[in-house]
């Protein structure tokens, strides 16, 4: 019998009563329950996802419609047709995937080193006014300077290896994350600070518990303009760092094309380089961006 019912009220009623009121009660329940919630989810889901969808769509049909038109022949200008094919060809022989894990597993281990590297690099910069009058514009210059600029100095430094790769990786994204924080922490309200230590906050709970939950926004953007950066500095890297010990990724892939005069093989890549691009800041990005501005009122979607 369920429990909601007083005893009182059932306890003179027989068993077949009992039942009834329990079949009632659990209709009841039923009305209830957000039986639309998964309806809504779904809903929600695909508002996001057909947008992206009508793009891709839009794309082909004018990338196709731009074939057609013969400002180019069709080996300088493969159709959506042809590079499905070359895609479909790089598959079945490895390359693709060889050259995808490749990328992803330098691209996230690179990213994860310049995150480690660059947060308390940021804090201190964002913290230490000393630190930021000495060095800031020097972190911001080198956030400036494009990541190819180091792919020379790296194969001197390192030769054709991984270590290249991740260097080149490294100084793309670090300035992006270290310039976010500071731009986090900028924002932050001085009547925050002044709580905190009106309650007793010591520096590192100031910096812990109300300095970094604060500019976590800002944090946030220096995160995904970092990977924006690291997976730029990595293609730039893979391109003309080839040969010796480093193994085959998505930038040889791209040069490989070039060497064989195969624009499908390019569009291939430049088609793998972009999705891992898009599939990051979906599948990533974008769901804590919008847990953040949901637990700051600022967004109220699912």
């Amino acid at each position: 019998m369920p429990t909601d019912v007083p005893t009182w009220f059932t306890s003179g009623l027989s068993t077949e009563d009992k039942d009834k009121i329990a079949d009632v009660e659990a209709g009841l329940d039923a009305l209830q329950t957000p039986t639309g919630a998964v309806q809504r989810g779904a809903a929600a889901a695909w508002k996001r996802i057909w947008p992206p969808l009508l793009a891709v769509a839009v794309v082909l049909v004018i990338w196709q419609a731009v074939v057609w038109s013969g400002i180019q022949p069709l080996w300088n200008l493969p159709g959506p047709r042809q590079v499905a094919t070359a895609i479909g060809n790089a598959a079945a022989d490895g390359s693709l995937w060889e050259a995808l894990v490749t990328s992803l597993s330098r691209g996230v281990l690179g990213f994860l080193a310049a995150v480690a590297i660059g947060t308390p690099l940021g804090i201190i910069v964002a913290r230490v006014k000393f630190v930021r009058v000495t060095f800031g514009p020097i972190i911001t210059g080198l956030q400036v300077l494009p990541s190819v600029a180091w792919v020379p100095a790296a194969i001197i430094w390192f030769g054709l290896s991984d270590g290249t790769v991740y260097f080149v990786v490294l100084m793309g994204a670090v300035p992006s994350i270290i310039n976010g924080i500071v731009a986090g922490v900028d924002q932050v309200p001085p009547l925050l600070r002044s709580v905190g230590r009106v309650l007793g906050a010591g520096r590192l709970a100031m910096v812990t518990e109300i300095v970094l939950p604060a500019a976590l926004p800002g944090y946030l953007a220096g995160l995904k303009q970092g990977w924006a950066f690291s997976w730029r500095s990595l293609m730039a890297a893979e391109i003309i760092a080839v040969g010796g010990s480093i193994g085959f990724g998505l930038g040889q892939f791209l040069d490989q094309g070039r060497q064989l005069a195969d624009m499908s093989l390019v569009f291939t890549a430049i088609l793998l380089i972009l999705a891992v691009g898009i599939a990051v800041e979906l599948a990533l990005f974008a769901p804590v961006e919008r847990a953040v501005l949901r637990r700051r009122g600022l967004r109220q979607d699912a």
